[in-house]
């Protein structure tokens, strides 16, 4: 396999892979574009590689940096923006927990406990507010199980900062 047939399997692979988290096939081919570029790319760089258009990449470019994901960099004399991805895979794994528990789990999480809060009089209240404990036991299990991954890296970063002053 050539590089660049490597190349063309990851990009395809981790715009699959992406959409189990909630980012579109593009954002993710986009992602994995600059994923692997040892150098910040420009908007046309981008284009021309992933065949898009410059509406496409500027929509995804913009996404992606909402997902903190990407960022951007000026370079000096250089009129055109260029992108570069977090590298840290773990980070980016956190990015998107983060992400996806803003986006998805705290709206459900507010929602069900409003839902479960109704007067029981009648068997179907009753039944309704146990299944809306139910939901959110899990919601707030998967909330929990999120928040510790995004923590994770907190607390990794304090104990290699108390480490160097000990």
């Amino acid at each position: 396999m050539t590089f660049e047939e490597a190349k063309d399997t990851f990009i395809h692979t981790w715009g699959t892979l992406a959409t189990q988290w909630g980012i579109s096939r593009s954002m993710a081919q986009l992602h994995a574009l600059l994923l692997i570029s040892p150098n910040p790319m420009s908007t046309e760089e981008i284009m021309e590689q992933l065949q898009i258009s410059r509406g496409n990449a500027s929509m995804t470019l913009r996404d992606l940096m909402d997902w903190g994901l990407i960022s951007k960099q000026l370079k000096p004399g250089e009129r055109k923006e260029f992108f570069w991805a977090e590298k840290d895979i773990w980070k980016v794994a956190r990015q998107v927990a983060k992400e996806r528990r803003r986006r998805e789990i705290t709206p459900v999480v507010e929602v069900l406990n409003e839902l479960k809060n109704i007067p029981t009089d009648t068997p179907e209240a009753q039944e309704f507010q146990r299944v809306m404990t139910g939901l959110s036991n899990v919601v707030g299990f998967a909330d929990n199980t999120l928040n510790a991954v995004i923590k994770a890296e907190e607390n990794w970063l304090m104990s290699q900062f108390l480490k160097v002053f000990r």
